[in-house]
């Protein structure tokens, strides 16, 4: 095993808190795998459908991820779709708790360009591009992936070793790919 991840606990009803997940947490931190938790929201009218009736948008906050972090300190974790819209939180947990990175999947995709890169600049402002990766959240539509990554490469105010971090470094070093050379 080599990540734990997505966990779509808000989909569920769930906060990443839950007692019921210490388990997974306990065994990922002992193992060194990283933890990929689904943050922010998700399609319109996701609790009405058949599959999510217990989804709630407060349960994509990525402060409650922060106790999660006190009990295990030494879990990496990664805060999927970047909190979106909980960009003040995700700042906030990031700044704190250096063990945290973020992705940009489908955030660099499915807003518009224009709110992705004011997500995406205020992250990077914030000083969190050596811990921002790449993500497309993509396994139906296959032309997303192209349009993320224009999404990362149309940003004009990145310098192309930050394009490169987040396309391709911060994550080889957050999930120690180089190790398994």
């Amino acid at each position: 095993m080599k990540v734990l991840g997505e966990l779509a606990l808000q989909y569920m009803g769930l906060s990443p808190a839950d007692p019921q997940l210490e388990p997974y947490y306990a065994l990922a931190e002992e193992l060194d795998i990283p933890v990929g938790i689904h943050t922010g929201l998700a399609a319109r009218g996701t609790p009405y459908q058949p599959c999510c009736p217990n989804f709630r948008v407060p349960l994509g906050n990525p402060l409650l991820v922060e106790e999660v972090l006190i009990r295990h300190p030494k879990l990496r974790v990664y805060l999927m779709h970047a909190g979106g819209p909980f960009l003040e939180e995700t700042k906030a947990i990031m700044g704190i708790y250096p063990q945290v990175y973020a992705d940009l999947g489908v955030i660099d995709w499915i807003i518009p360009r224009e709110e992705f890169h004011s997500v995406l600049q205020s992250l990077v402002r914030a000083g969190f591009g050596k811990r921002l990766m790449f993500g497309s959240d993509q396994m139906v539509f296959p032309e997303a992936i192209g349009m993320a990554i224009e999404g990362i490469e149309s940003a004009t105010f990145l310098t192309e070793e930050q394009k490169r971090d987040i396309l391709y470094n911060n994550a080889v070093r957050f999930l120690r790919l180089e190790e398994d050379r």
